[in-house]
């Protein structure tokens, strides 16, 4: 199980290019049917940092993702890349773009000493990658009430906050779709 934007070190490599590559046709069947979260949904990001911090895994990046990075830290694209990402492996035999991630497993962009958040916390938090501002609107995590309450466990946003509606749950689905993950095939 992946803990918010980060998938455990033990999960095979396979298993998640797998699930990113499916993942549409999952939104397909969230949408072909009555979804639980049809009255909406609620949540508002505490900054808490438990999705960014302390487990390996994957904070997937589409090419417009980079490219707002890169702007941010006013660097060039294949500068940004080779300096902050890593290819991993996919089911296709090409790899896609990650984050790296520091020693200790927090992401490569966790601060703390940021001035603006006391406990530390995302320093790139207003450019951040599409994967991470979309949770917790992702098919794996809306594919059931069920996994949406395993999510809430360990998100104090989940269930409070801003109310989104189902359009805009939606809208956070199909934006995946319109910027897929870059592949190292495609760079």
């Amino acid at each position: 199980m992946y803990r918010y934007l980060r998938f455990p070190e033990k999960k095979i490599t396979l298993e998640l290019t797998w699930f990113f590559s499916i993942s549409w046709y999952v939104m397909l069947e969230i949408l072909e049917k009555s979804p639980f979260y049809t009255g909406g949904l609620n949540f508002s990001c505490k900054r808490c940092s438990a999705c960014c911090r302390f487990e390996s895994g994957y904070v997937f990046l589409s090419w417009k993702d980079v490219c707002l990075l890169g702007t941010a830290l006013n660097m060039e694209f294949k500068d940004f890349i080779k300096t902050y990402c890593r290819w991993i492996p996919s089911v296709n035999g090409d790899h896609q773009l990650s984050l790296k991630e520091k020693s200790n497993y927090d992401c490569i962009f966790w601060n703390s000493k940021l001035d603006t958040v006391v406990d530390g916390g995302c320093s790139i938090y207003d450019s951040r990658p599409l994967q991470c501002r979309a949770f917790p609107f992702w098919t794996s995590i809306l594919c059931d009430e069920k996994s949406w309450e395993t999510s809430a466990h360990s998100c104090p946003g989940m269930g409070s906050g801003a109310h989104h509606s189902r359009d805009s749950i939606e809208k956070w689905l199909a934006l995946r779709l319109n910027e897929p993950i870059m592949s190292k095939g495609e760079f």
